[in-house]
């Protein structure tokens, strides 16, 4: 009669044991940034308003900096 092999036995059950906690460490990765937008969203309404966002796509100007400007 064969020996059962305990080692290889051992090491097929960390293997999954590995795989699974990497399913799960992937399952969480991908369910925190949806959590965190529902988290801003619910922050910004928690007073009743919703802040915009700014319009990034043109640059900001700060008027009182420029030098054309003559002060009296």
């Amino acid at each position: 009669m064969a020996k059962p092999n305990y080692a290889y036995a051992k090491r097929q059950r960390d293997i999954a044991k590995k795989q699974k906690k990497e399913e799960k460490r992937k399952l969480k990765a991908e369910a925190q940034p949806a959590d965190e937008t529902q988290l801003e969203d619910a922050v910004a309404t928690a007073d009743g308003t919703q802040q915009e966002d700014q319009d990034l796509s043109q640059p900001v100007v700060d008027e009182s900096t420029d030098s054309d400007v003559e002060n009296p």
